[in-house]
């Protein structure tokens, strides 16, 4: 146990996922559906940002990890949008006495460019986390030298700060 027990104000997450592209499956990243030919395969409906924020919530708090909580062996996840596992994600959160301060994203991927949908998905992601869009970031990077074209990557770091005791049942930022 740390000196400082457990009465830190701020903690730190980090999760990453990633899924296999495959023909007739949707795009979908940070909640949003992309044009694009391929989609990205898993057992819920892919979408490795949300997956990789997801985490990212849950360790910083050590609640058991997405596939835990959410096993792909389960049915019930079949084909499910991955915003009911971020929001899950969320209420651990506060349920904890913290509340998400920001994000940083990392997507990697070959195609399709990410920069045309980026203020759409940090928008609809700042949503899911009740926070402002100025505090989601999102980059997307080439897959370059790294042999992995039919692979979408996302890497999140997440900071979630304490809520005030007399704050918590009425903190709801956006």
């Amino acid at each position: 146990m740390s000196i400082l027990g457990s009465g830190f104000s701020m903690k730190i997450g980090y999760g990453w996922d990633s899924h296999e592209f495959k023909r007739g499956v949707p795009l979908k990243i940070g909640g949003m559906t992309i044009p694009h030919s391929e989609g990205l395969s898993g057992h819920s409906d892919g979408d490795v940002l949300l997956h990789a924020v997801t985490d990212a919530l849950l360790g910083a708090i050590a609640a058991p990890d997405i596939g835990t909580l959410f096993s792909p062996s389960d049915p019930r996840w079949k084909g499910a949008d991955s915003a009911v596992f971020l929001t899950e994600a969320v209420k651990r959160v506060e349920a904890a006495g913290y509340a998400v301060a920001n994000i940083d994203s990392t997507l990697v991927l070959a195609a399709p460019r990410i920069g045309p949908h980026a203020p759409a998905i940090r928008a609809h992601l700042a949503n899911l986390l009740r926070i402002p869009a100025d505090c989601v970031g999102l980059k997307a990077k080439t897959p370059e030298g790294l042999n992995l074209e039919n692979t979408g990557l996302a890497h999140v770091v997440v900071l979630l700060e304490k809520i005030p005791s007399k704050k918590r049942k009425t903190s709801r930022r956006k």
